[in-house]
């Protein structure tokens, strides 16, 4: 399989530039893709799919037979992110994630932003994120956003915009790991002659993040990783993060609070937990304080964390920062609480709650990607190009009846990379989606989960709507000091589990 028919398409494409040359990232790899006999490269991809497969990487298939499993569509050929322009997006994410902890701070205490004008303040106590319960309440070490997942995309003037930001319990990074390990054994030659940036220090780093936000005066303190269940899309990557990180993997039944303080049943009795990383929305943390009906959750939770007795990451409350319609208002919001402008700029966005913008959304909504507040996973969307006049119809009708619940954007010609279709090679569009740990430091891991739209033609990256994930490999622009070189091999660090949950 070489890329001698490939189509650029007219789209922006991460592997080849100007005349189909291979961009100077990418021109290791595709030397060794064409060096490769032919019908290797579907061997591998055959061989990557049974190794995902072995390692429990599953999902469940709704709608057909009960039981039915299907691996997380992956597909072998990388996305390639050159040192310098990788530089500019660490740069970039770290700004945003100052200023969102600054931001939702400020929110739940002065709320000087809404005072002086910058956004109205309606928007904020409307919005479905925003937690009355978390006023005047101060995490520990001040800090809200602990894990967030920022999706980037990059449009057909090579620009690099944010899409959409993630703050409450962002899921993927184990597809990051496992991806990784399956590539390794794929490509072990690439990898030596490549400088390719390391993702396995995230568990280690995850952790440390956590043990950072219990009390100076807990030496050792124990961190659990709290998950909805077994039934849970997420749930593999729940399992398998915790067991990465060495901590305990609980459910809310696993834990109860005594004397003010969240103890977890174990086999010896009850012991103290100082630190929670919850994959409960927040909703569902506490039925004491916020859904009454959650099963999930553990009573009492909420007054021991606002006592101080237990940390959450991420912090509840914190989801009011990744309200689409708030997200619209990110550039003033930066430049209100640093004096900068944004290194990585957001995608122009129409605010529907607004009449100048609701009218010309309401006139061009065929030619608009037009977005729910809330939603996630593709769902609460209109690609517009790709939509019915009924559809189209449909969410003109939703708009009016909610504007401050949708936003509006232009269709991006999403970039593309080459993605094996068949015995061939087609360009396919991605976004990016890095992940970023708010501790000590602020650390944005080389990389990230590359998604990418299978279907031809298709914009909607997300798994749900038929997407798959590539590795997405950040070059240094230096040969890496020895600690910081992946370790051989890749997969002898990857705890074989099984799963029929994942998302």
């Amino acid at each position: 399989m070489q890329f001698r028919d490939y189509d650029l398409g007219g789209f922006f494409d991460e592997f080849f530039g100007e005349g189909g040359k291979p961009r100077p990232s990418a021109r290791t790899l595709v030397r060794n893709i064409e060096s490769l006999p032919p019908g290797e490269l579907l061997n591998r991809q055959r061989a990557a799919e049974r190794a995902l497969l072995q390692m429990g990487i599953t999902f469940n298939v709704y709608g057909e037979q009960a039981g039915t499993e299907k691996i997380f569509p992956f597909d072998l050929v990388p996305r390639i992110v050159p040192a310098g322009e990788w530089s500019r997006i660490e740069r970039g994410l770290k700004q945003r994630i100052r200023v969102l902890n600054l931001f939702i701070d400020d929110l739940y205490h002065d709320q000087k932003i809404l005072k002086d004008g910058v956004l109205p303040a309606e928007l904020i106590h409307s919005s479905k994120a925003f937690r009355k319960q978390c006023m005047g309440f101060n995490p520990p070490r001040g800090i809200w956003c602990h894990v967030t997942g920022t999706d980037l995309v990059r449009h057909s003037d090579g620009q690099v915009y944010v899409l959409e930001d993630n703050l409450r319990c962002p899921s993927g990074v184990s597809y990051v790991l496992e991806n990784r390990a399956v590539m390794k054994s794929m490509f072990p030659q690439v990898f030596a002659a490549s400088r390719i940036r390391p993702v396995s220090s995230y568990p280690g780093k995850l952790r440390d993040m956590l043990e950072y936000l219990a009390p100076d005066h807990i030496t050792a303190p124990r961190c659990v990783l709290l998950t909805p269940g077994i039934y849970n899309s997420a749930y593999f990557e729940h399992s398998f993060l915790a067991q990465q990180m060495g901590i305990e993997l609980v459910e809310g039944r696993d834990l109860v609070i005594d004397d003010g303080h969240v103890c977890m049943r174990t086999t010896q009795g009850f012991e103290r937990v100082d630190v929670i990383y919850r994959r409960i929305d927040d909703d569902f943390l506490d039925p004491e304080c916020f859904r009454p009906d959650s099963m999930l959750g553990v009573p009492g939770l909420m007054e021991a964390y606002q006592a101080g007795n237990v940390a959450l990451a991420n912090a509840p409350g914190g989801g009011v920062a990744d309200d689409k319609v708030v997200y619209a208002y990110l550039p003033r919001i930066v430049k209100y609480y640093t004096g900068e402008d944004m290194i990585l700029p957001n995608v122009p966005t129409y605010i529907c709650s607004e009449p100048d913008d609701l009218s010309y959304v309401l006139e061009h909504i065929g030619e608009l990607v037009v977005k729910a507040a809330n939603e996630s996973g593709g769902y609460g969307m209109l690609v517009g190009p790709h939509s019915t006049r009924e559809q189209q119809a449909d969410f003109a009708e939703r708009i009016k009846a909610n504007p401050r619940n949708y936003i509006a954007q232009p269709t991006l010609a999403l970039s593309r990379v080459p993605t094996i279709v068949g015995d061939h090679m087609e360009g396919r569009h991605v976004d990016l989606r890095p992940y970023v740990l708010y501790g000590k430091e602020i650390f944005v891991l080389p990389g990230g989960l590359t998604r990418v739209a299978l279907r031809k033609g298709s914009l909607v990256v997300n798994s749900s709507q038929g997407g798959g994930s590539k590795d997405t490999w950040v070059l240094a622009d230096s040969p890496l000091p020895q600690e910081e070189a992946e370790e051989p091999g890749g997969t002898e660090r990857i705890t074989q589990q099984r799963s029929s949950a994942v998302a």
